[in-house]
């Protein structure tokens, strides 16, 4: 069990520190407001991942080989995107406005993070990696028992990295230059919006 909760917290690590939408977000959040906003956002994520988690490793992945599932969720996941991604430039346009905002009620981070994660299909295809992983790793079919300390493992290293990203962000913000912050703005709209290109390109 050791072995798969370790596995765990590795697949867990290097999820939650690859290149992607809510790591974008989380950049360009936690450079207008802080910590706090870029932790919401992570913590957020969580709910997504929480759900492609159960989804894949229990096999319920095969949905998402219907037309009918994968193509809204698709094109729902490259709208989002490409909303945030226009709001990233626009925040890299008007940065000296920004820099001096107030977090408004209305701006919900968490809820942010959380559909960013939902609306990816594209989390599926790795649990459902982790899932034959996870098989590999124990050398049979896994059971409830395993599947589930292998689902600890990973949540808590995701847990452990919402904070040690938003840790960042945060003082990146405190450390970086307006230019800088500008330029950093600037690429995560970029990114968004390429991720919002490729996703529209998986609907046709």
């Amino acid at each position: 069990m050791l072995t798969i909760f370790l596995s765990a917290l590795i697949f867990g690590v290097v999820f939650c520190l690859s290149p992607g939408a809510v790591l974008a977000e989380t950049l360009r959040r936690g450079l207008l407001h802080g910590f706090k906003p870029a932790l919401l956002v992570q913590i957020g994520s969580l709910v997504g991942d929480a759900l492609w988690a159960v989804i894949g490793l229990t096999g319920l992945s095969l949905l998402l080989e219907h037309e009918q599932v994968r193509t809204p969720l698709t094109g729902a996941c490259a709208a989002y995107l490409a909303w945030l991604g226009l709001r990233s430039l626009n925040d890299a346009w008007q940065l000296p406005e920004a820099q001096n905002a107030v977090e408004r009620p209305g701006t919900n981070a968490l809820m942010a993070g959380a559909t960013i994660s939902i609306a990816n299909p594209k989390n599926v295809v790795y649990w459902g990696a982790l899932g034959s992983a996870l098989s590999g790793i124990v050398g049979q079919t896994p059971t409830h028992g395993q599947t589930l300390v292998f689902f600890a493992g990973f949540m808590f290293a995701s847990v452990a990295c919402c904070f040690i990203i938003a840790a960042l962000v945060n003082g990146l913000r405190k450390a970086a230059s307006p230019g800088w912050q500008r330029l950093s703005h600037g690429l995560c709209g970029v990114a968004l919006i390429y991720l919002a290109i490729l996703a529209l390109r998986a609907v046709f």
